[in-house]
C-alpha cells in the first residue's frame, strides 16, 4: 500500500519546551519519513550536454569546497580544463541543510587564515550581485568558566596581532545587550567578533559553480566516480563514471563524508582519514520578534550555536560524547539524510533552553540529521595523496565546510598549478596522517569524542581518550609499570614524563593555564639528564632507510639535502631537506651504513612527509629503495655525563673517543643482544648514544639497562625532560619550530648549508644570503614573570616591540638552569608599509621585546645565540652541539 506524503504545512508542530517535557518528537505514521524524501530527482548533465573524454583537472564532489577549488583554478590560476562531477545536485545534500556559519577565530593560525579569505570572498561575491546570503551579524563566543575566558584571551591576542582581526572581551551585560534574548546566569565574559557573519551555504555553492561554468570549467550533475586509474608509476591517469571514462592528470577528492569510500576505488588505495559522525541542524518556524541581526552565538561550554535563519532559529552543537554513522545506514551521495534523533540532541537542546528561555516557546520546523565528515585530530585534511601522485584531497569539513571552503579552494588550485603551496599547511597537511588513522575501527573509536572536540577547552598538551595503546615499542609495559605517563604523536604512545603515583598511564586532566602538575616531576628527569644519566624512549622517531646497487641513492640525498651527506661509511650528519624556496621539508640525522645504504633518523610527525618527499623525487624506473623501518626497531637514548659509565659496562667494545668519535655509528653487542645499531649522539647537545634495537631484543636490552644503570643512579625521562633541554640549548624541532617557509638562515643553520654542491633549494638561498635575512629565530627569556601565580606560555603567543607585533612563539619551556620562562620563535622588522626588512644583531639584543600571554605583556630578552648554561662545556660536547 503507497504511503501518503502529508504536507509540512500540515504538520502540528511542537514547541521546543513540549520536545523537552514529553521526550521525543514522534511524526506521524502516514509521513513519509525516508531519508532523502526531500530530495530532487537526479537531474542528469546540468550545464553540459556532453562528458568530455580528456580533462586537465576532474574534481569529485559539488559541495562547497569541490565547488571553490573548481573556481580559483579558472579565476586565480587560468586553468579551465577541468571537470567538476557531482552524484546529486550542486548544493544538495548536508550543505543545504548547513548552518552556514563564518566564523575567523581559530586555534591555529592557518584555519584562521583560511577563514578569514573565506569571508572576504562570500562578501566579495555579494558585493558583486551574487546572492550568498552574506550577513555580517558577528559573533558571540560565550565563557561559563574563567579558564574559558582566558583561552579567549589567548585567541584574541593571537588573532587581533596575527590577522590584524577586531576582537573584544566583554562583560555579560555587553553580551546581552548584543544578544538580548540570552541570559547571563554561569556567564563570565564573551568574546565578541563583529566582522564575522553567516551566508547560505547552497547559495554559495552555486554562485562558485556558476562562476566556474562561466569561466569555462564544465559543472555536470548526476554523475558518479566509480574509479580513479592510476598509471604504472602510481599517478593519476583518468577516472571511470556512470557517464563514461575522463583521461586527467589530476584528480581531487571533495566528496565530504564519502571521501573515505573514493578514496578506496584508486589502485594504490588513498587512505583518507575521514569518518561521518551525526551533526543534527535544527531548523524552527518563524516567529515574531526574533532580530535578522542578531549575532551568531555559540555557548562553548553549553556545546552548541544558534543563529537567525529565515525569520526562525537554525542551531546545532557538537555534543561531548558523538555518534559514529554506522556505515551500512550512510546515505547516498546527494540525499545526505538519516533519521532524526531527538534522544540525542537533547543535550544540546538543554543547554539551549538555559541560555535562550524564549527558545521555548518556539514551534520546530525540522531536525534534519546529517552524516558529516570528521578526522582523527578534529582538524580538516588537504594536500596531495602521498600513495597517488596529483591525487588531492580536500575534506574533513567537521560541518563547517563554508567556512573553510574559499581558503581551501584557493590553497587546492594553487597547489595543482605551482606543485607546492608556500604557506605552512601542516596542521591540516593529509601527509600528517599514517595507516593507522585510516583504520575503520580506530575511527569509529576516536570519532565518538571528536567532534566534542570543536567546542572544548584545549588545554596544553590536551589528549584524546580513544583510540589508544594501538601503536607502542616493546618495552611500553615496563615503561608504564615504572609510572610513564604518555602522550600520543602519531598514533604511537610516548612517555611525555614518569610519575609513580600513575597507575594507568594517562595523563591527569590538566584545566589550567598556568604552572602545570608535572613540573616537579620534569625537573628531576631534567636533572638526572644534566647531572647523572637517564634513559629515554625514542622509539616514534622516523626511521628510514634508502639504498641502491649504485651511487643513486647518494646522488639523490646529494640533491635532496642542503648539508654534505657524501660523508664516511660509519659518520653521521644533521641536514635539512630543503624545497625550491628554501623551506626546511625535513631535519634529519643521516647514517651511512655502507657505500650506497643510508639510515634516515627524522621526527616522529615526519613519519608520512619524509618518505614521500623522497619517493616523489626518485626518477621513474630507479633502483632505489625507500623503506620504512620505523617500526622494526626500538630506540633508547642514554644520556648524561654518566652515560659513558654506564656504556662501558653494557658492552665490551671500546668507547674512547679515538675509537668512537662522536657523530659516528657502530654495531655493537649489548648483554646478550647483537646487532644493536649505536649511535654516538643525541638529539638536544648533551653527552649521550642513542641505541637502535631491533625489537626482539628490546625488553632484553632495557633491562640491562635499568638493572646495570642503578649504580650509576639511571632515571628514566620523558619528552618534557627533552624538550626543556632543546628548548635551553635553542635547539629548533621540525614540526614545533621549523616548517616548510623556514630557511637554514632564518633559524640559525647555514653552517649546515654546502653551497659547493647542486642541491634543491639553493638558487633560493643564494638569493636570501644576497638579499637579506628579514626574519630571525629568537631565544626570549621572560622578565618579571612569577611562574607560582602568573599564565605560562605555551606556544602562539604574540611577540611584540612596544605595541608592534613582530612575531610569535613557537615552543616554550620553564628553564630550570636559566631560572625563568624561556620562549623560541620568530621575528621581523616591517617597515611602515608592511614590507620585512633586513634584521640585524642590534635590532634584536638591544630593543626589549614584549610577550602577550592571554592579554597580559612580559618584558623579554632576546638571544641569537643560546646563552651559557652553569655546567662544564668541553669542546667535544660544544662540536656535538652544533654539527
Amino acid at each position: 500500500m503507497a504511503t501518503t506524503v502529508v504536507p509540512t504545512s500540515v504538520l502540528t508542530k511542537p514547541t521546543l519546551r513540549s520536545l523537552l517535557t514529553h521526550g521525543r518528537y514522534n511524526r506521524p505514521t502516514s509521513v513519509s519519513y525516508l531519508p532523502g524524501a526531500d530530495h530532487h530527482p537526479t537531474r542528469g548533465i546540468l550545464y553540459n550536454s556532453k562528458l568530455p573524454t580528456h580533462a586537465k583537472v576532474v574534481i569529485c564532489g559539488g559541495g562547497v569546497v569541490g565547488c571553490s577549488v573548481a573556481y580559483h583554478l579558472a579565476k586565480d590560476q587560468g586553468i579551465t580544463d577541468v571537470v567538476l562531477l557531482e552524484k546529486g545536485a550542486i548544493g544538495g545534500g548536508s550543505t543545504k541543510h548547513g548552518a552556514g556559519l563564518l566564523g575567523q577565530i581559530k586555534a591555529t593560525p592557518i584555519e584562521s587564515r583560511v577563514c578569514r579569505y573565506s569571508i572576504n570572498l562570500y562578501k566579495g561575491l555579494e558585493d558583486k550581485g551574487f546572492e550568498t546570503g552574506w550577513n555580517q551579524c558577528g559573533s558571540l563566543h560565550l565563557a561559563r568558566s574563567k579558564e574559558r575566558v582566558f583561552y579567549f584571551k589567548r585567541l584574541a591576542a593571537m588573532a587581533s596581532s596575527l590577522l590584524n582581526l577586531e576582537c573584544h572581551i566583554i562583560s555579560p551585560k555587553e553580551a546581552q545587550k548584543k544578544a538580548p534574548n540570552i541570559t547571563t546566569d554561569a556567564l563570565e565574559a564573551a568574546l565578541w567578533v563583529p566582522g564575522d557573519g553567516v551566508a547560505d551555504s547552497s547559495a554559495v555553492c552555486q554562485v562558485l559553480a556558476d562562476q566556474a561554468s562561466y569561466l569555462g570549467i564544465k559543472v555536470i550533475e548526476g554523475c558518479s566516480v566509480e574509479k580513479v586509474i592510476t598509471q604504472r608509476n602510481d599517478a593519476v591517469q583518468g577516472v571511470e563514471t556512470n557517464l563514461g571514462a575522463i583521461n586527467c592528470e589530476y584528480f581531487v577528492n571533495s566528496a565530504g563524508y564519502l571521501g573515505r569510500h573514493v578514496g578506496k576505488m584508486s589502485s594504490p588505495e588513498v587512505k583518507v582519514p575521514l569518518y561521518p559522525c551525526e551533526h543534527q541542524f535544527l531548523h524552527t518556524l518563524p516567529a515574531k520578534g526574533i532580530d535578522e541581526n542578531m549575532p551568531v552565538i555559540h555557548d562553548c561550554d553549553g556545546y552548541f550555536y544558534i543563529r537567525v535563519h529565515k525569520g526562525g532559529y537554525l542551531a546545532g552543537g557538537f555534543e561531548p560524547k558523538s555518534k559514529p554513522v554506522d556505515l551500512r545506514e550512510l546515505p547516498a551521495a546527494g540525499q545526505g539524510i538519516l533519521p532524526e534523533d531527538w534522544d540525542q540532541f537533547c543535550v544540546l537542546l538543554k543547554e539551549m533552553l538555559f541560555r535562550i528561555p524564549s527558545l521555548a516557546d518556539i514551534q520546530v520546523d525540522k531536525l534534519y540529521n546529517c552524516p558529516e565528515s570528521f578526522t582523527p585530530d578534529s582538524r580538516w585534511v588537504i594536500g596531495e595523496a602521498p600513495e597517488v601522485k596529483n591525487y588531492f584531497v580536500a575534506s574533513g569539513m567537521r560541518s563547517v565546510g563554508i567556512e573553510a571552503a574559499g581558503g581551501l579552494g584557493q590553497v587546492t588550485a594553487e597547489w595543482i598549478a605551482k606543485g607546492e603551496p608556500k604557506l605552512d599547511l601542516w596542521d591540516i597537511d593529509i601527509r600528517r596522517f599514517i595507516g593507522l588513522h585510516s583504520n575503520a575501527q580506530f575511527l569509529r573509536d576516536r570519532m565518538t569524542e571528536v567532534p566534542g572536540m570543536h567546542y572544548k577547552l584545549w588545554y596544553p598538551f590536551i589528549e584524546f581518550d580513544k583510540g589508544r595503546e594501538v601503536r607502542m615499542s616493546p618495552i611500553y609495559p615496563r615503561l608504564k609499570l615504572a609510572g610513564a605517563v604518555f602522550g600520543q604523536t602519531m598514533g604511537y604512545e610516548r612517555p611525555h614524563y614518569y610519575d609513580v603515583t600513575n597507575k594507568d598511564g594517562r595523563p591527569p586532566k590538566v584545566t589550567a593555564y598556568e604552572k602545570p602538575p608535572w613540573i616537579d616531576a620534569v625537573k628531576s628527569e631534567y636533572e638526572a639528564c644534566r647531572d647523572r644519566v637517564a634513559m629515554l624512549d625514542y622509539s616514534s622517531f622516523t626511521k628510514l632507510e634508502i639504498w641502491s646497487p649504485g651511487n643513486e641513492a647518494v646522488d639523490l640525498l646529494q640533491y635532496l639535502c642542503s648539508n654534505d651527506i657524501d660523508i664516511p661509511v660509519g659518520s653521521i650528519v644533521n641536514t635539512g631537506m630543503q624545497n625550491e624556496w628554501g623551506g626546511y621539508e625535513n631535519d634529519c640525522s643521516l647514517i651511512r651504513l655502507e657505500k650506497n645504504r643510508y639510515m634516515i633518523i627524522a621526527p616522529t610527525k615526519q613519519q608520512m612527509r619524509c618518505q614521500t618527499w623522497i619517493r616523489r623525487h626518485v626518477p621513474r624506473d630507479s633502483p632505489i629503495v625507500v623503506s620504512d623501518v620505523t617500526s622494526m626497531y626500538t630506540a633508547v637514548c642514554l644520556m648524561g655525563p654518566r652515560s659513558p659509565d654506564l656504556m662501558s659496562e653494557l658492552t665490551d667494545s671500546s668507547l674512547t673517543s679515538k675509537e668512537f668519535p662522536f657523530f659516528t655509528w657502530k654495531q655493537l653487542n649489548i648483554g646478550c643482544a647483537s646487532g644493536i645499531r649505536v649511535l654516538h649522539m643525541t638529539h638536544t647537545g648533551d653527552r649521550g648514544w642513542v641505541l637502535y634495537i631491533p625489537n626482539e631484543f628490546a625488553l632484553h636490552v632495557y633491562d640491562r639497562i635499568m638493572e646495570i644503570g642503578k649504580k650509576f643512579g639511571v632515571q628514566q625521562a620523558g619528552y618534557f625532560a627533552m624538550k626543556t633541554l632543546r628548548i635551553e640549548k635553542f635547539f629548533a624541532f621540525w614540526g614545533k619550530d621549523l616548517d616548510c617557509t623556514t630557511t637554514p638562515f632564518e633559524c640559525g643553520r647555514a653552517f649546515r648549508v654546502k653551497f659547493h654542491k647542486n642541491f634543491l633549494g639553493k638558487e633560493a638561498l643564494l638569493k636570501q644570503k644576497e638579499e637579506g635575512i628579514k626574519r630571525r629565530y629568537v631565544q626570549l627569556l621572560l622578565k618579571g614573570h612569577d611562574p607560582e601565580r602568573d599564565p605560562w606560555p605555551w606556544g602562539r603567543e604574540p611577540i611584540l616591540l612596544g605595541d608592534r607585533y613582530i612575531g610569535m612563539t613557537s615552543t616554550t619551556c620553564y628553564g630550570f638552569t636559566l631560572g625563568a620562562q624561556v620562549c623560541l620563535g620568530f621575528v621581523e622588522n616591517r617597515d611602515e608599509h608592511g614590507v620585512p626588512q633586513p634584521l640585524t644583531n642590534d635590532f634584536i639584543l638591544k630593543n626589549e621585546f614584549y610577550v602577550d600571554i592571554g592579554g597580559q605583556k612580559f618584558a623579554a630578552r632576546a638571544n641569537i645565540h643560546s646563552p651559557s648554561l652553569a655546567y662544564q662545556v668541553s669542546p667535544d660536547r660544544l662540536y656535538l652541539a652544533t654539527r
